[in-house]
């Protein structure tokens, strides 16, 4: 496997072939090397925008988030000229069967502000599931089952895109299946319990990147089985295995 190349000496001649690195590259040498690019400032700030320019129209990986994250959180006026531009939605294609508008997420997730963009996370699945859901602000799994295919792979889509490929619910019911169906094993694992107590909403969940793998999105009433269940065996899972 190809280490990052040091990028501490790169001249404007290197923008190049340091995107083609980044295209070309295995996810373990693109995690490594967009952050090292985001601290070198105007050019590796360039390197950054061709890359995601060369990604554009393809299906969303954790680097593009990554690398549009660094872009979209450096402020200067060209890149967010170029970001508006390009991709005034983000990387992630925002599809809705409902017209669901799940740029509030987007813009949360880009400023990995994960408390907030979880509550707005249960604010969206509520408007899909109706005026009802909205007014109560919680599901039921009824209709979680009625969700769209679309609907729940964008919002997927966002969290596994925009957090390195730790969160989403198709990262939640990888574990599952793994822990064969054992809800306390998974909630254990996933940190929204421990040993024999839940953990407490908010103040005692990891709202950062460094929380286990598959800890977010909670949603908070996703902690019951039943609707967590329902979730976890929605078809669109299946279909997005099959793509």
């Amino acid at each position: 496997m190809t280490d990052p190349i040091n990028v501490s000496d790169t001249t404007s001649d290197d923008i190049k072939s340091l995107c083609n690195q980044l295209i070309t590259g295995s996810e373990k040498v693109q995690k490594k090397l967009i952050p090292q690019l985001g601290n070198l400032g105007g050019l590796g700030l360039d390197v950054l925008m061709e890359f995601l320019l060369k990604r554009r129209g393809s299906k969303a990986t954790p680097s593009d988030g990554r690398a549009y994250q660094i872009l979209y959180n450096s402020k200067l006026p060209n890149i967010q000229k170029f970001l508006q531009d390009y991709f005034p939605q983000g990387v992630v294609k925002l599809e809705s069967e409902r017209n669901i508008n799940y740029s509030p997420i987007e813009k949360l997730l880009a400023v990995q502000n994960w408390e907030v963009a979880d509550r707005m996370t249960n604010q969206k699945m509520c408007e899909l599931a109706g005026d009802s859901a909205v007014k109560r602000k919680w599901l039921y799994f009824t209709e979680v089952n009625n969700f769209p295919i679309v609907d729940l792979q964008t919002i997927n889509n966002l969290w596994l895109v925009n957090s390195e490929g730790k969160f989403g619910f198709s990262v939640q019911r990888e574990i599952c299946l793994a822990l064969g169906k054992n809800w306390e094993s998974i909630w254990n694992k996933i940190g929204w319990k421990k040993g024999n107590n839940w953990t407490r909403y908010p103040k005692e969940f990891i709202w950062s990147i460094d929380a286990p793998r598959g800890h977010l999105p909670l949603s908070n009433q996703l902690r019951g089985v039943r609707v967590f269940a329902s979730l976890m065996a929605h078809p669109a899972w299946s279909r997005e295995e099959k793509s």
